[in-house]
């Protein structure tokens, strides 16, 4: 794999993975609309890990209250604490995602990288998205949140294992739907991130050990670093814009790509012509 294409894959996962778009989905489609050859979902997992970092990094703060407060509350349930609380909530959503992406592991994910079902996924969950963000209340913080809200916020999570469905859009809706506002469901949906995709780069990383392929693996760790530095950027971005403004361009734009991807996927029209190929 070229530099430039490694560098190419982290700017697109950084620019993505924390706008409600699908980062998953557009790196898929890199190599189907580009010259370059497919990246693999190890090396996509990889991608994922650096963007993980710039969240530890951007809510460190947060991260090193939830340590203080389970500490002070001898890591008992106890949500007089807020970092306590903060912790439970997120373990609670983030079981199922842990036993479907477990069963998905099982029956095998190639099927799932195909533009027929990314373009359903990012038409159909971008809709539900303006919806959810239009209609329902808002104005409640992550902290009014109670552990069958988590539950349900981590079984939204759980379709983001189809690609273009998007791990941040889902769980930003069901928090919108449940009446979370903008900056605060964002903020729960990129610490959610966290244990789900340490999981499995912990498990990628590892087999990519046991092939000992020390070049793939070096490759993997190059995107580790450049993804990290775009997805630390792309989420001070995301948080400035969700202070003043929606999801709606979002939205638009995944109407647009999904419709796009839907026409080539039932060969209406040829996406290689647009992109010039």
């Amino acid at each position: 794999m070229s530099e430039i294409q490694i560098i190419l894959l982290s700017l697109l996962q950084g620019v993505t993975e924390f706008l409600p778009v699908s980062s998953s989905g557009h790196l898929i489609l890199f190599s189907k609309f580009t010259t370059f050859p497919d990246q693999g979902q190890a090396f996509d997992v990889a991608l994922h890990l650096g963007s993980i970092v710039a969240v530890i990094i951007y809510f460190a703060p947060t991260l090193w209250k939830i340590l203080k407060d389970l500490w002070k509350s001898k890591f008992l349930p106890d949500f007089k604490w807020e970092g306590n609380q903060l912790f439970y909530l997120l373990l609670i959503a983030t079981l199922p995602i842990l036993v479907c992406g477990a069963g998905l592991k099982f029956f095998g994910t190639e099927w799932l990288r195909n533009t027929r079902l990314i373009g359903w996924n990012i038409l159909l969950y971008g809709l539900f998205l303006w919806i959810a963000d239009k209609f329902f209340p808002s104005g409640k913080k992550v902290k009014d949140l109670k552990l069958n809200d988590a539950f349900c916020i981590g079984l939204a999570q759980c379709f983001a294992l189809l690609p273009g469905t998007s791990r941040s859009g889902a769980t930003i809706t069901m928090c919108r739907c449940l009446g979370i506002e903008r900056c605060e469901a964002a903020k729960f949906a990129m610490l959610m991130s966290i244990p789900a995709i340490l999981a499995a780069g912990i498990l990628a990383g590892y087999g990519l050990w046991q092939e000992g392929n020390m070049q793939q693996l070096s490759q993997a760790l190059n995107a580790v670093g450049y993804s990290f530095m775009f997805s630390l950027l792309a989420i001070y971005v995301l948080m400035m814009w969700l202070k003043r403004w929606s999801f709606l361009p979002f939205v638009i734009y995944r109407v647009i790509l999904g419709t796009i991807l839907l026409l080539d996927g039932y060969g209406i029209y040829d996406i290689k012509v647009l992109v010039g190929q």
